[in-house]
């Protein structure tokens, strides 16, 4: 799913991985729900930081573990 994309993701790309708005992923990074890092004004998203919350959000994670 994630195959398509960088190691190092754009706002614009998470968002399109998740399916919704940038405003989303701001307020996603702002709560610290997913990890990014500045450079400059410009948000980078690693893509396991992306892989992890799909992971989280989506209860498999409590599947894997089992």
């Amino acid at each position: 799913m994630l195959e398509q994309y960088e190691d190092i993701m754009s706002v614009f790309d998470a968002a399109e991985a998740l399916c919704v708005g940038k405003n989303r992923i701001y307020e996603l990074l702002a709560c610290k729900k997913i990890k990014g890092f500045r450079i400059g004004r410009v948000w980078k998203i690693p893509k396991e930081s992306i892989r992890s919350y799909i992971i989280e959000q989506s209860g498999i994670q409590n599947f894997l573990t089992s």
